[in-house]
């Protein structure tokens, strides 16, 4: 069963409990409808989980250019919505400041960190490090996943 298969696969400190909880709680990003969609009555809006997995995609597609290392990008898709699984898709319209929706975010990663992965503290590290990267929006694989994010907004809408 899974439970046999995990522990085969990630290290035997892990907690097995925290570790289904921790993707039980990813899970909730693939049936959370991005909130903008819903707001405009799309049929069918796309989750935060279809929009992270495009972007990742995208991501891929952009080896081979000497300033960004594509992997981190990759990687950065998969961290850079991953509160939203907490605090739900927050948008500019939900009357919630920059600081306190920043703020709320930046508290759900640290729990996500030093909670649900206190077990593989490498992983929960590198994920809280690639959302906070992505938020400051300062290295080049940021502004780059900064693009690609309107990009994959902008496919969505077609």
């Amino acid at each position: 069963g899974p439970f046999a298969i995990s522990h085969r696969l990630f290290r035997a400190s892990f907690s097995m409990s925290k570790l289904l909880d921790f993707l039980n709680l990813v899970g909730k990003l693939k049936t959370t409808p991005r909130t903008g969609w819903v707001c405009r009555n799309v049929a069918r809006p796309e989750s935060i989980a279809d929009h992270m997995y495009r972007m990742g995609i995208l991501s891929f597609l952009i080896a081979g250019r000497e300033d960004l290392r594509h992997d981190k990008c990759v990687k950065m898709a998969l961290a850079h919505d991953l509160a939203e699984a907490v605090v739900g898709d927050i948008t500019p319209h939900d009357g919630i400041s920059v600081v306190d929706k920043h703020k709320m975010e930046a508290d759900a990663m640290s729990d996500i960190r030093d909670g649900l992965l206190q077990g593989h503290p490498a992983a929960g590290s590198e994920l809280y490090s690639l959302w906070r990267e992505y938020e400051e929006g300062k290295t080049p694989e940021a502004k780059m996943m900064k693009q690609l994010d309107k990009l994959e907004m902008l496919i969505q809408a077609d």
